[in-house]
């Protein structure tokens, strides 16, 4: 594999300490050995692979899952569990201004598609993944951004004065807010987990350290080498995300911005905590800074905190970046500034040049589609595009808007393409200062 950061990025050390992997048991999948004929080869145990696992399976496909680690290892085991609006970075002027009035609110509606999806899954396969929170919460962080929050704000959703925080559980250190309806919080390993045993009960091999090392065009579909077997398939689904591979296929090369993300859990809050910090809703929040900062408290009273990680990878870089998490969440919630933080990790989310997903074909290889770039919302865009994979492979409608139909174009610097972040954060960490 050709990654963009070092080998450590890619090992146990951001994900030590993951709260998720002590809320359950990681289910026994199998390491694929020896060879294996299937309808369709997904790469990637995630969301998206899985997500178009079960929707292919449930038409009667023989789908085979490649896992190149273990259950729940990359993001979408190790997420902040936020099922809400999201995959894109433009603003509902910028879709319109790139795509069109029409293709914009086609892919808004495609967000709350995607929310819904996710929910009826839950229910339809009987996850229980601790869902909580109606809707989410922007939280103003200066007056500023207050009055940016008035001029969105959409009828649908409710605007809240700063008065009005207190009484809603929310604190009292930001200026108003804006709940949008739409979204819910859940515990990320369990639905994970939860769509990862309805696809097996419909037939479909999902394995475990399976990394694939090729993946060869034939006349007739695909041959796929794994760590330790070979794999004969009519389709091949990329669904890599973050983790991808500059040459898993080569096409992807210079496409996808894989970009860190930080988590901290505490322990369990006590009433009194609560009270002191005025915080006692379960209502999942994030701030309106350009380098935001997500948060909720969740069902057993620890509260979880994540924001954008940092640049570099090693392990004096991830002992830096949570220092840094450490302050700014003692900085946004004083009363718990000697509350013991439990658990802090860190994963890649995935960035593409266009600021919105992407779900298609990968050009010249006919029966591969790859689907990528869900901007740090992959657990219900994820599950959308993993079900517009499936519909692609079986020849259905997608009904996919443009901006997520319409190929990503590839960042400057090829290879090197990670130097564009350091200057990107730094005009958004002054854009924040600049609204305060």
């Amino acid at each position: 594999m050709k990654r963009l950061f070092p080998d450590y990025t890619y090992g146990p050390g951001p994900r030590q300490n993951c709260w998720w992997d002590q809320t359950n048991s990681a289910p026994d999948w199998p390491t694929h050995k020896g060879d294996l004929n299937v309808d369709v080869a997904i790469v990637g145990g995630g969301f998206t692979g899985l997500s178009a696992a079960l929707h292919l399976a449930e038409a009667g496909v023989k789908v085979a899952v490649l896992e190149a680690a273990t259950p729940g290892w990359g993001a979408s085991g190790r997420n902040g569990g936020f099922c809400c609006l999201g995959g894109s970075k433009l603003s509902h002027g910028s879709l319109v201004r790139g795509f069109g009035a029409e293709a914009a609110q086609s892919y808004e509606q495609a967000e709350e598609d995607a929310v819904q999806l996710v929910a009826d899954l839950l229910e339809q396969h009987q996850i229980d993944a601790d869902t909580h929170s109606k809707g989410e919460t922007q939280l103003a962080h200066s007056v500023r951004a207050m009055e940016k929050l008035r001029r969105n704000a959409e009828a649908s959703g409710v605007l809240h004065g700063s008065g009005d925080l207190q009484r809603l559980g929310l604190g009292v250190s930001f200026h108003g807010a804006y709940t949008n309806p739409v979204g819910f919080a859940l515990n990320p390993r369990k639905y994970l987990f939860g769509l990862a045993g309805a696809a097996r009960a419909r037939g479909v091999q999902v394995f475990q350290k399976s990394p694939v090392e090729t993946i060869r065009k034939t006349q007739v579909g695909f041959d796929i080498e794994s760590g330790s077997g070979h794999i004969r398939a009519t389709n091949v689904l990329i669904c890599t995300n973050g983790y991808s591979s500059e040459d898993m296929p080569p096409w992807l090369s210079g496409r996808y911005m894989p970009t860190q993300s930080t988590v901290l859990v505490t322990r369990p809050l006590t009433d009194a905590e609560l009270q002191a910090q005025g915080w006692t809703s379960e209502q999942m929040c994030y701030d309106t800074r350009n380098l935001l900062h997500y948060f909720r408290l969740m069902p057993d009273r620890r509260f979880l905190f994540g924001m954008r990680g940092g640049l570099q990878s090693s392990p004096r870089a991830e002992a830096a970046i949570r220092r840094t998490m450490r302050r700014d969440f003692q900085a946004m919630f004083p009363e718990w500034k000697d509350v013991d933080v439990t658990h802090m990790w860190s994963g890649m989310v995935c960035l593409s040049r266009k600021l919105t997903p992407y779900v298609g074909p990968v050009p010249n290889q006919p029966g591969m589609f790859a689907a990528f770039a869900y901007h740090g919302n992959g657990v219900a865009m994820g599950t959308y595009c993993g079900r517009a994979l499936a519909r692609l492979v079986l020849d259905q409608q997608t009904e996919l808007p443009a901006p997520i139909a319409q190929p990503p174009g590839r960042f400057p610097l090829g290879f090197w393409r990670r130097a564009l972040m350091p200057p990107a954060y730094a005009a958004m960490a002054i854009a924040d200062r600049l609204s305060l």
